[in-house]
């Protein structure tokens, strides 16, 4: 096994305790004469304690005391103690501490004594009998162990990102060949499934085995580091082309054989991002490693969107873009869940039949320091490929929730349609979160409106049809989003619990230069009628839009020319229909949560 950045693969990561730094000692008793304890100690220049032992208990009896009191202050000293005895010399505060106690725990006593004993060596007292360490090796073992856990990743005992960084520039600046510099971004497929399924502890032991996988893997020159999660970059230095394919491959090839984990044989792959010095153009706001990681992680994504368990890399700068930001994207994302940068906008939804715009619809919204403006059709994705979407959803629909109950407290009561993610129905967690959330902010059901894509209902239809009739028993509502966009068809309709159908922007836009637009409107329209359901068109910018569309029987209509996505305190209190789009309107886009 190799040595990773000079740390030992192997090292012991257990608690160490007083009794791992402690040493043997000579015991003497407590009826030794001083003269003999005073021989001992001259034989032995490097002898720095003896353990006077009496009866039942240890003392620790350093060469300093010895010394002091032989000398004394007039140099009578020997003349005065010549008949005195070990237990003579003890002191009466004399300092212990049990084997078993940790570093830590040992430092903060030591420091608790006056500064005179502070630095004097420690009586460690253990089932094998006592034994001494000095204060200087527990201060120093501490320190080794602090950097250390600061350093490497505390379940794997790999470096973890900030070794990585530190090593990283290290060998960037002593690399004679620039573009012989390249890095692996390396992923698990499947294991948040695994982690899901079996537990964390089963999840860690698989995150262990694959680290040691990759130690066998990688060079003894290549610094291999866990950035997190199930997240594994390596920094290669002096490598060509072929060779780092070779050691990708190695790497894809070592995670398809199964983990044993408690008598379970368990599969995962990985997705492997690889990135030369050569393909990544210099940024002024990114480190060389670090613009190299993110060209890696972005091709990782690739490899991850071309069906996984394969090596991706980025070819050439136009494609490199969009993937990178997808790349920078999901880096920031936990920064942006630490910060609560997400926030809710509502757009309302016109009634035509009664110009009443009591609904809403919640709308995520995200803008981060360095990315700026984030669109949801950005960042959606990327959290349904990490399995943040469920974090997201839960907040998503307790601050929805918590919204709805404000406006009931202030007597303007809104139905608040919230977007759900197809995982979260796959999941099966989307029932009890927001039954449960209704009860918490004591919000009556008929204000909450679900959203679902046609994608998302037919992914797994009959886990769906059960979850949305959950929903409709207890009082929600249920919106067919984006129709038209996906696999439309009256069967679907039919089939689902649901009591509106919400027509896609793209089938609005034209309705009113387009008579085949128009009749198309129309006829979803009629169908939606005949089988008891509502209808909402989405995207509606222009007057003769809105008119069209009373007179083609819509039920209700939402887009720039009522109001743009807001605030809850920028909300209009009323609806005006005959507003005018603003003239740099573009429609509020189709999608989850757009």
């Amino acid at each position: 096994m190799s040595t990773i950045l000079g740390t030992d693969p192997g090292r012991d990561n257990r608690v160490v305790c007083l009794a791992d730094l402690a040493t043997s000692v000579q015991i003497i008793s407590a009826a030794t004469p001083v003269t003999e304890i005073d021989r001992v100690f001259r034989a032995d220049r490097q002898l720095r304690s003896l353990v006077v032992q009496d009866g039942g208990g240890y003392f620790l009896l350093s060469r300093e005391q010895v010394e002091f009191t032989l000398t004394g202050r007039l140099g009578y000293g020997r003349v005065l103690h010549a008949r005195s005895m070990a237990r003579q010399m003890v002191s009466e505060n004399s300092f212990f501490l049990p084997g078993a106690m940790t570093l830590a725990t040992a430092a903060q006593r030591v420091l608790e004594l006056p500064e005179d004993n502070r630095y004097r060596d420690v009586l460690v007292l253990t089932d094998d009998g006592p034994r001494v360490v000095s204060v200087s090796q527990i201060f120093e073992r501490l320190s080794a162990d602090f950097r250390y856990a600061a350093l490497h990743d505390s379940l794997t005992g790999l470096p973890n990102r900030r070794q990585l960084e530190e090593r990283g520039v290290a060998s960037i600046e002593d690399a004679g060949d620039m573009t012989r510099l390249a890095v692996l971004y390396i992923d698990l497929d499947g294991f948040k499934a695994i982690n899901d399924t079996f537990g964390h502890q089963t999840g860690d032991e698989i995150l262990v085995g694959f680290a040691e996988r990759l130690r066998h893997i990688v060079r003894p020159t290549d610094v291999l580091a866990r950035l997190g999660g199930d997240e594994f970059a390596v920094l290669l230095v002096d490598v060509d082309e072929g060779q780092l394919r070779a050691i990708a491959d190695r790497v894809v090839l070592g995670a398809t054989v199964p983990f044993v984990c408690d008598g379970h044989l368990l599969h995962v792959s990985a997705s492997v991002g690889i990135a030369m010095a050569g393909d990544v153009a210099a940024e002024q706001e990114l480190s060389r490693l670090d613009a190299l990681l993110r060209h890696a992680d972005g091709a990782m994504l690739k490899a991850k969107q071309a069906g996984k368990r394969q090596v991706a890399r980025l070819d050439g700068h136009g494609e490199a873009a969009p993937i990178v930001r997808n790349a920078l994207i999901r880096r920031r994302l936990p920064e942006a869940f630490e910060t609560h940068a997400f926030s809710l906008h509502y757009q309302p939804q016109l009634d035509l039949a009664s110009g009443d715009c009591s609904a809403v619809e919640a709308l995520l919204r995200w803008t981060d320091p360095v990315l700026g403006s984030v669109s949801p059709a950005e960042f959606i994705p990327i959290m349904e490929l990490s399995g943040d979407i469920h974090r997201i959803g839960q907040r998503i629909i307790n601050e929805v929730c918590a919204q709805a109950r404000l406006w009931v407290v202030a007597g303007t009561p809104r139905r608040v349609a919230v977007n759900v993610s197809p995982l979260q129905l796959a999941a099966r967690t989307i029932v009890p979160e927001l039954l449960e959330a209704l009860v918490r902010h004591g919000v009556a059901p008929e204000l909450i409106q679900v959203e679902i894509t046609e994608g998302a209902a037919i992914t797994d239809l009959p886990r769906a049809i059960g979850q949305l009739q959950q929903l409709r028993d207890a009082g929600i509502s249920i919106a067919l989003d984006d129709y038209g966009t996906g696999f439309s068809s009256l069967a679907l309709l039919r089939s689902l619990p649901l009591t509106t159908v919400k027509i896609d922007k793209t089938f609005i836009d034209n309705i009113d230069s387009s008579p085949a637009d128009a009749l198309l409107v129309g006829g979803v329209i009629d169908t939606a009628h005949a089988l008891g359901l509502t209808v909402t068109a989405e995207g509606v910018e222009r007057p003769c839009q809105l008119q069209l569309l009373r007179d083609l029987g819509c039920d209700a209509v939402q887009g720039y020319l009522i109001s743009r996505p807001v605030t809850p305190h920028d909300l209009p209190p009323t609806c005006t229909s005959d507003a005018t789009a603003p003239s740099d309107s573009g429609g509020p886009g189709t999608g989850l949560m757009v």
